[in-house]
């Protein structure tokens, strides 16, 4: 059944054409059929070497209709600020306890901030939470004393972003059940972050390739000329 469906899915839709925003956003929602409600994702392919410091593409997009999951918070923070992040509706928070219950693989959550004065703690779990993509970050405003923000923007429509290797990035840019306008806004807000995010290395064309998608379908192709390269 799955296979009939991307068959279909695939006829839908020339692969060799580069689509439009609006396009590409009709396209992924028409053939978006699973029976969960799929997450559309954004791939581009960049004309970076992230092993080069000054062609490191990483930062953070604030998607105008969120990205359409509960995403779980952990916060490190004490006193005041650990009250904050209570308030502000972290679902974890402490500090040594905190660090310990992820020692122990405890960790029910997708998105972890600290306040500047944990770091020295939570420095501590760095292969624990690094190779999982949660370790805060002052780049991205997960290391900051605004904790209620941060924990705002991490339940709202925070979508954080590093180029991989090959000089891709990939993220979740909302839900098939949204509305075409809320796609498309999200998805050019997500196109408009990465090209603010372009490094002084990046040399020639920086956006070489977009492709939009759902979980189960297949890859559209985004015209590059939608955002400036």
């Amino acid at each position: 059944m799955a296979g009939k469906r991307m068959k279909a899915a695939n006829a839908a839709f020339d692969k060799n054409v580069d689509y439009s925003v609006k396009d590409a956003v009709k396209i992924v929602k028409d053939n978006a059929k699973a029976k969960f409600d799929e997450t559309v994702e954004v791939a581009i392919n960049l004309g970076v070497d992230p092993r080069h410091a000054d062609q490191m593409v990483r930062g953070v997009c604030n998607l105008p209709n969120g990205t359409g999951r509960s995403v779980r918070v952990a916060v490190f923070a004490k006193d005041a600020k650990a009250e904050e992040a209570k308030k502000a509706g972290a679902d974890v928070v402490g500090a040594e306890d905190l660090a310990e219950q992820i020692q122990k693989g405890d960790m029910p959550f997708e998105k972890v901030i600290a306040t500047p004065d944990m770091m020295p703690l939570v420095g501590r779990l760095g292969k624990v939470l690094g190779p999982k993509g949660m370790m805060p970050n002052p780049k991205v405003g997960t290391v900051t004393m605004d904790v209620a923000k941060a924990v705002a923007d991490s339940k709202g429509g925070a979508v954080e972003f590093r180029v991989e290797k090959a000089g891709i990035i990939h993220a979740g840019v909302g839900k098939a059940s949204f509305g075409q306008d809320k796609l498309e806004e999200n998805v050019n807000a997500f196109l408009t972050d990465i090209q603010k995010a372009r490094p002084s290395g990046a040399k020639g064309t920086f956006v070489k390739k977009i492709t939009l998608s759902s979980t189960m379908g297949p890859g559209v192709k985004i015209d590059t000329n939608e955002v400036s390269t």
